[in-house]
């Protein structure tokens, strides 16, 4: 019998230990971190809100930035939100007022820079984030933008810091930008505002930073991003490699605040069913790659590299999508395709500062207009594009306050002739011989534009090239990294520039500040100036939306179709595809915070490994 009892507890014990392993296994696989992994197709240039303007860098900040209000995440169209506002805000009856109340109990992630102390947001800090952009020291590129909304105070401070030369004082009242309280906030403006904060739902821009940080980091913020939203920074090769993890801080918040999707929403109303309740975030881990090619950015998602591919190369398009469907291939293994029109535009920018090509006498206006005329845009969107885009008729973008499908302009046209016409005109012929036109005072006439290394572009310059040779007309094409092109727009030292920009809230103001002489240095990248089109901004920037504001609208296309600063081409059909781990994305349409909204499901990757 004791030999039975010791044999029986044996058994015993080992089916205990083999049950606490499996139990053990089963631990460790549900605690498996959950990873989303993918690529952009250009480098970031760092992470503080204040320094920065490009795109890939922005889609990083509002994931651990926070500003005021936000987009709802499933609301077609867009609408706005509070995020860390307690409620909508409150506005005087003329617009110049708004007050906004924070809601309590909201965190600071951690950093050393706190000294050990949990750290709540508070209205100072955003008093604090703010006026960054107005500190002549942190040379923001958006100060433009502040600096528009003529906070009582703000802008007269800004210029007596950089008259004087004294370092900018935080501590300093500013009448427009004020905290009432702990939670409360107050901005004030000179001039009527319906869409001011509109400006602060940019979360990618005007999160919220503490100061105890940007001090703790002196002239190094861009490394140290350190906010209230859902992720942190935890490792960063530049040009490389970004990882964000959750943060473990981050205050009660669920997927059913959204707003219900409208009834026609099928997606919509999906997605809001299967995530009702769950917690945000969830996902615990983002690794973001960048790789420029679109070959290997491709090839590295067909490969389960990555778990998402954002923007499928163009170069690829009819093997993901023939007849705009996702192709069987890809859909047997799972995969997704999430196609929408792009509130952007790609456009060719004129530098009006520079000699050859700036200017507003009837020759150069003549050459830009030419230029314009003698790109064949088509062929670019048709052939290297693959048809992923439409022809751009004007600066403003789909979906956005100002853009209208139905106008039609000059700036689709492709008419070599005409441009030769132009330039024969003009003075712009062959006078020594050479074969190639010659400036009207007779100085060589050879245009020079900025690029970047990647083949699809370089498919690109070759159309361009062709296309202004058979007119006569020289380019060479002067090749950097995106990062290093942006700060020569940014200085203006440049020539000719091709590339695109995004929509980041449903105000057409945005586009037309390319043109607003105020925005030279930040979104006027061409340095435009005219009063004219200054007193049509400045009327747009205060009427409410309606009849009047769309009638200035339309009358700045025409002035950009005439004038020419910048050639726009296209706004682009954008198709994600995600592995079929990857669920609940849903491609927004001005934010860039997303990550928080959807989820990884090992099970559904599962079903399709053979």
């Amino acid at each position: 019998m004791p030999r039975a009892r010791t044999l029986l507890s044996i058994l015993r014990g080992v089916a205990l230990a083999s049950a606490l392993a499996s139990g053990a296994m089963h631990a460790a696989t549900a605690a498996e971190p959950k990873v989303l992994r993918y690529a952009f197709r250009v480098a970031e240039t760092g992470f503080d809100p204040a320094k920065i303007t490009d795109l890939y860098s922005r889609m990083i900040t509002p994931h651990m930035f926070e500003g005021l209000y936000t987009y709802d995440q499933l609301a077609r169209p867009a609408k706005m939100k509070p995020l860390t506002a307690a409620a909508p805000p409150e506005s005087s009856d003329d617009f110049k007022t708004w007050t906004v109340k924070l809601r309590p109990g909201i965190r600071f992630a951690d950093d050393p820079a706190f000294k050990g102390k949990a750290r709540e947001l508070t209205a100072e800090d955003y008093v604090y984030s703010f006026k960054r952009f107005a500190d002549p020291a942190v040379s923001s590129p958006a100060w433009s933008e502040v600096e528009e909304l003529e906070l009582v105070g703000l802008n007269e401070y800004h210029q007596q810091v950089r008259k004087s030369g004294k370092p900018f004082d935080y501590d300093k009242p500013i009448e427009g930008l004020r905290a009432l309280d702990r939670y409360t906030l107050q901005f004030k403006s000179k001039e009527t505002r319906p869409r001011l904060m509109e400006v602060f739902a940019q979360g990618d821009l005007y999160g919220a930073v503490a100061r105890e940080v940007i001090e703790a980091y002196p002239g190094d913020s861009m490394a140290h991003p350190v906010g209230t939203g859902p992720f942190v920074l935890k490792n960063w090769r530049r040009s490389s490699l970004i990882v964000l993890e959750r943060n473990p801080l981050y205050r009660e918040r669920f997927y059913d605040q959204e707003v219900d999707p409208a009834p026609d929403d099928a997606e919509g109303l999906a997605l809001k069913s299967r995530f009702k309740g769950r917690r945000l975030p969830m996902i615990d881990r983002v690794e973001v790659g960048i790789i420029q090619e679109n070959q290997p950015r491709w090839l590295s998602f067909l490969n389960g590299e990555y778990d998402f591919i954002e923007r499928t190369p163009e170069d690829f398009i009819n093997q993901a999508m023939p007849n705009g469907k996702i192709a069987p291939n890809l859909e047997k293994q799972g995969k997704h395709a999430y196609r929408t029109v792009a509130s952007d535009v790609l456009f060719t920018v004129f530098n009006m500062e520079d000699p050859v090509v700036g200017g507003y006498t009837p020759d150069r206006i003549a050459l830009r207009r030419a230029i314009g005329l003698a790109i064949d845009v088509q062929r670019e969107l048709t052939l290297v594009r693959r048809g992923q885009a439409m022809v751009a008729q004007s600066l403003y973008m789909p979906g956005t306050t100002g853009y209208d499908p139905a106008f039609k302009s000059d700036m689709s046209s492709f008419d070599p002739a005409r441009a030769k016409a132009l330039l024969d005109l003009y003075g712009y012929v062959d006078k020594d011989g050479d074969g190639w036109r010659d400036r009207p005072d007779g100085a060589p006439l050879v245009l020079e534009s900025l690029t970047t290394p990647d083949q699809f572009q370089r498919q690109i310059d070759e159309i361009v090239q062709k296309n202004l040779n058979a007119v006569g007309l020289r380019i060479a094409f002067k090749t950097a990294q995106w990062p290093e092109n942006l700060k020569s727009l940014r200085a203006g030292k440049y020539q000719i520039w091709s590339l695109g920009t995004s929509a980041s809230k449903p105000d057409g103001q945005d586009s037309l500040a390319r043109m607003y002489s105020g925005q030279i240095g930040a979104q006027n990248y061409a340095r435009f100036k005219l009063p004219a089109v200054d007193k049509l901004y400045e009327e747009a920037s205060h009427l409410p939306d309606g009849p009047a504001r769309t009638k200035l609208f339309d009358e700045t296309k025409r002035y950009a179709t005439a004038y020419m600063p910048y050639k726009y081409r296209g706004h682009r059909f954008i198709t994600d595809i995600a592995q079929p781990q990857l669920i609940g994305y849903r491609r927004p349409q001005f934010w860039q915070n997303w990550w928080e909204y959807v989820d990884i499901d090992p099970d559904a990757a599962a079903k399709f490994k053979h």
